[in-house]
């Protein structure tokens, strides 16, 4: 009979052992990638006016990789530019990214060739059908509320590296 008890206490403690493991290695707000706030901000000329955003740049693989995943929340007037190599076609999900998101494509000269939406924790791939160099992720709703439109121009020095 005490034989029983210790099996079963024993039982107990592994499986609570075994939750709180689990429970700890559950991603979390605090495992976002919090990159540096850029010094210029990325504005983009609208058909009604300018709009400034406060950006992160991404220009490694490993940092277009992790981007705004587990992030939960985000200013109005924040976003992430992600900047590749070179102009080509690129994909994105919304994995582990618990904000929509406006997916804004830009191509090498700027000009914005596409703005999809992304849902949050989607595995649907996410692309502009064409080739871009920069992609620009702001908060669900931005690019609507502020009037950014396809052939908008963005300008930003990580963007005016790409005409050379």
């Amino acid at each position: 009979m005490a034989h029983r008890n210790w099996l079963t206490a024993g039982a107990l403690c592994a499986a609570i052992l075994f939750a709180a493991c689990f429970m700890a290695a559950k991603p979390s707000s605090a495992d976002a990638m919090l990159l540096p706030i850029d010094r210029t901000p990325l504005v983009v000329a609208t058909g009604s006016g300018e709009r400034s955003f406060s950006i992160e740049i991404a220009d490694t693989s490993a940092e277009r990789e992790a981007g705004l995943m587990f992030r939960r929340t985000m200013a109005d007037d924040h976003g992430m530019l992600f900047v590749f190599e070179k102009t080509g076609e690129v994909d994105f999900w919304m994995k582990n990214t618990p904000m929509a998101l406006d997916l804004v494509f830009v191509g090498e000269d700027g000009r914005i060739k596409a703005i999809r939406r992304g849902e949050p924790e989607s595995e649907a791939i996410i692309s502009p059908g064409q080739p871009v160099r920069f992609v620009l992720e702001l908060k669900a709703g931005t690019a609507a509320r502020d009037g950014i439109k396809e052939g908008d121009l963005l300008r930003h020095p990580a963007i005016g590296a790409g005409f050379n």
